[in-house]
């Protein structure tokens, strides 16, 4: 079988896994409209000030249609982050047999990747266009693109966990308190120092600049998506390298042969006891 068959049927395998989490396609279809209306019905139209990293300018946007953007980056990062999850934790004894039936390493990996982009994309651009139901951005691919490259660190962030963390509660309370944490942080509508400069270390900072500013008409910049991108690629290393560590076939050795019989063996005489 070629590498890229190989390549094909794993990448098959992953998103048929994910395609049966009923759970969390519930989520996606329910959730998303309903968080983004919930916090949308919250907060006003009054004017609020978000600061630009790239120029240092402050932007004066409408108040409820960044609540509505923020709270679509909450929902997909939660649902990206436990679908990825929670398939990694379930799939590490399939995914080892796999590679021990033959499927090499690289293909594997390259597998796993495909499927959290995939997976990244279809989530972000869903709930895109539930946002518009409630906000018509102005840039409607900036936004699609901040969704993007979020979703796709909190997959990557998934698959990290994934691999990387025992206990199944653990993990999901790790996603739970990052994620509301970070997109918490960056909203200047529920967070006062969401403007404050110590944010862009966290993951969602270049997403939320990227989607704010093209949504709102003021372009896209560049730094923003390398930051992004570099969030992605380092979470998806970690998780990947330590998926080969887990999956690799350390040795592989055959059973040991029993020693030959000796032809002569002396065998003492028991005496008797007196």
């Amino acid at each position: 079988m070629s590498t890229w068959r190989r390549f094909v049927i794993a990448t098959r395998f992953a998103l048929i896994e994910q395609g049966r989490n009923r759970l969390a396609l519930g989520l996606l279809l329910v959730f998303v409209p309903i968080w983004d209306w919930l916090f949308g019905a919250l907060i006003p139209d009054t004017a609020v000030a978000f600061k630009l990293q790239s120029t240092g300018a402050f932007l004066q946007v409408n108040g409820h249609d960044l609540t509505v953007l923020t709270s679509g980056f909450n929902a997909i990062t939660l649902i990206v982050a436990f679908m990825i999850f929670a398939a990694t934790r379930r799939n590490a004894a399939f995914d080892r047999r796999l590679v021990l039936s033959g499927l090499p390493q690289p293909v594997a990996i390259a597998a796993k990747t495909t499927a959290v982009v995939v997976i990244a994309a279809v989530i972000s651009l869903y709930a895109t266009l539930v946002m518009e139901i409630f906000w018509q951005p102005q840039g409607f691919g900036a936004v699609w693109l901040g969704y993007l490259l979020d979703a796709l660190i909190y997959g990557a962030l998934g698959l990290l966990l994934g691999v990387l963390v025992a206990s199944e509660l653990a993990g999901f309370f790790l996603i739970i308190m990052v994620s509301l944490m970070d997109t918490f942080l960056q909203a200047p509508v529920e967070n006062p120092l969401a403007n404050n400069d110590f944010l862009a270390a966290f993951p969602s900072f270049g997403p939320m600049q990227v989607a704010v500013s093209g949504g709102f008409g003021h372009g896209v910049a560049g730094a923003s998506v390398l930051l992004a991108l570099a969030w992605f690629a380092g979470f998806a290393l970690l998780g990947l390298l330590i998926f080969w560590w887990k999956t690799r076939i350390w040795s592989i050795q055959s059973k040991p042969s029993l020693p030959s019989r000796p032809e002569h063996i002396a065998i003492p005489h028991a005496t008797q006891p007196s």
